[in-house]
């Protein structure tokens, strides 16, 4: 019998500060905490703590992971650990993750810089490394704390973000046909100024300058060490792509939707959500959004979704889901799996 890579159970972890709507419309007076809500789809996102870093988040996530399905890390033989708020430059996040797990020194451990659509390229790393016969458990940990990288004073990010990890356990698994994918993924760097922190790393050091802060004409501050995004193009990159994705996706897996149990796409805001759906023509009833109390999670907030629609009994096992993810790179990536 052949065998497939298959998601087996995912789990996640949130930081135990929030940041309400209410307390960000007392920073920025001019939007009501309804108007956040409106504009965004999230009434509250949860924050790192002082010294809490994506690592902390993500131990936590694997820990539950491992509590809640009775999941032995003797078993274990690969970690990847996918953030863009890391520990350290070296050694890699996974490396120190290995050890404070106390997973084998058997285990591979590697980290992946990829933001918003870095679940799915983990996803498809996880089924190189299975079906090639390298590994036959994969544990996937997504966590990124993007609160850290962002000014204050800038409202076109503070609204949408928040900080959280999940865990996956993708295995080997007995099956006539696959479990995971196909895969279509993309990258256009050519949008990479549009969604990028400028300085801190070794194209622009910490220097003098580059911590100045400075206004933009919609009276958002920041400085060079912080986190920007420009909002109508990457709105535009996302409306122009994504759907293209889509359709390749389903043509490259020879179904429509009406294969389709679930389609759940990166979190963005749920403004951004629904107007992909109506363009794609997605059923709602289809079409899963969870991030009003969440936010912004980049590369964990479809695992995160998949885990609080299970727990609202809305996904099941055998259910057959579209994932899509976009965004900071430009980089886009979408798969079609059977959940559990």
């Amino acid at each position: 019998m052949p065998t497939s890579a298959k998601i087996l159970a995912i789990e996640y972890h949130l930081p135990n500060g929030v940041l309400s709507n209410q307390a960000l419309a007392e920073v920025f007076h001019e939007w009501s905490a309804d108007k956040i809500f409106e504009k965004t789809g999230i009434y509250e996102r949860h924050i790192a703590g002082e010294g809490e870093t994506a690592a902390d988040l993500a131990y936590f996530a694997a820990n539950k992971l491992f509590d809640s399905n009775n999941i032995e890390k003797s078993g274990i033989d690969f970690l990847i650990f996918c953030s863009q708020t890391p520990d350290h430059f070296l050694p890699s996040s996974a490396c120190l993750l290995q050890d404070r797990l106390n997973l084998p020194t058997s285990c591979a451990a590697l980290d992946i810089n990829i933001g918003c659509s870095g679940y799915v390229y983990g996803l498809s790393l996880c089924k190189g490394l299975i079906e090639t016969g390298i590994a036959k458990n994969v544990l996937l940990l997504t966590s990124d704390t993007y609160s850290k990288l962002i000014h204050p004073q800038d409202r076109s990010v503070r609204t949408l973000f928040g900080d959280g990890a999940a865990a996956t356990l993708i295995s080997s698994v007995e099956s006539a046909h696959s479990k995971l994918g196909p895969f279509v993924l993309g990258t256009d760097g050519a949008g990479a100024k549009n969604l990028i922190v400028p300085s801190g790393g070794f194209r622009e050091r910490h220097q003098m300058g580059v911590a100045a802060e400075y206004t933009d004409g919609s009276g958002n501050t920041r400085s060079k060490m912080n986190l920007f995004m420009d909002g109508p193009e990457v709105m535009n990159f996302t409306l122009s792509s994504v759907p293209k994705v889509f359709r390749q996706l389903l043509e490259s897996a020879g179904k429509t939707m009406d294969d389709i149990d679930h389609v759940i796409f990166h979190q963005a805001n749920q403004f951004m959500l629904e107007a992909l759906r109506k363009k794609i023509k997605i059923p709602p009833e289809k079409f899963i959004i969870e991030m009003d109390t969440v936010g912004n999670t980049v590369s964990s907030t479809i695992p995160i979704a998949i885990a609080r629609a299970k727990e609202k009994g809305q996904v099941r096992s055998g259910d057959v889901a579209v994932l899509l993810g976009f965004g900071v790179g430009y980089s886009w990536g979408g798969t079609i799996v059977e959940l559990f």
